[in-house]
């Protein structure tokens, strides 16, 4: 394939993937801004009334990073491990399989699609957090690498759930028991600073606290961890997961096995 056919196929991906997430809107953006309206509801007024300020901002300031992070991550990691898995289900993966495209475009393609659902969600939490409270950028380029890198991260893993996935169990199995818990101990509602000595080195170990910390610096200027540091393990993590997910693809797993 020559440069253009190649970007024809890739961008048919993202496309095919961009017209889905709208086409369902409802689904696919609206709930995310109502389960968020809720915590900011729940934990940013009425527990936050009683908890005072964290790091010199308002509790409820200081959570709303946190939730936009973990939406972003959620919502790619879900976009892409559902939009495959079901491509696989009803065989027509197996179209995009036999054309000359090649297997890292096709990962490339899903990933941006699973960003693309991040950041939209992320847009739409950022919009209902200014009902609840006053937000300013500290580092606006800090901010937009940190939401990019991290969706596209999360994307490429779930590209990964659906290459291993065998039947639809398999898809919420990693997102209900392994995601889920890590985001809501990765810092989101809480500084690991208040946090005993060896809890704070157990935190450590935890990739999302880097991305919530980071994004949260962006935004607040407080952090947990050096924003370079988390931004590197994001670089780390995405040229990692996106070698992974091209090996396995070119080679058939879970696709012809």
């Amino acid at each position: 394939m020559n440069f253009q056919e190649k970007f024809n196929a890739f961008s048919t991906i993202v496309r095919k993937e961009t017209v889905r997430i709208l086409r369902i809107w409802i689904q696919t953006l609206i709930p995310p801004g109502i389960t968020i309206s809720l915590y900011f509801l729940i934990f940013g007024k009425l527990v936050g009334s009683q908890i005072g300020d964290v790091g010199g901002h308002t509790y409820i300031q200081f959570i709303v990073p946190g939730l936009v992070m973990m939406s972003v991550i959620l919502n790619a990691y879900n976009n892409v491990v559902s939009s495959f898995f079901g491509a696989k289900f009803g065989k027509n993966i197996e179209e995009l399989l036999v054309s000359p495209t090649p297997a890292y475009l096709i990962v490339l393609g899903y990933s941006i699609g699973g960003v693309i659902r991040g950041v939209l969600v992320g847009f739409i939490v950022t919009l209902v957090s200014l009902f609840f409270t006053e937000l300013k950028l500290y580092d606006a380029g800090i901010v937009v690498i940190t939401v990019a890198l991290s969706a596209l991260m999360f994307s490429m893993g779930g590209f990964l759930n659906a290459l291993y996935a065998k039947k639809f169990d398999d898809v919420t199995i990693i997102p209900t028991f392994i995601l889920t818990p890590l985001t809501y101990l990765g810092g989101v509602f809480y500084s690991i600073k208040m946090l005993p000595d060896t809890w704070q080195i157990i935190s450590k170990f935890n990739p999302i606290l880097y991305m919530v910390n980071a994004f949260r610096y962006g935004f607040l200027g407080v952090s947990d961890i050096d924003p370079l540091e988390a931004i590197g393990l994001l670089v780390v993590g995405t040229i990692l997961l996106y070698s992974i997910s091209v090996f396995l693809l070119s080679r058939g797993y879970g696709t012809r096995t």
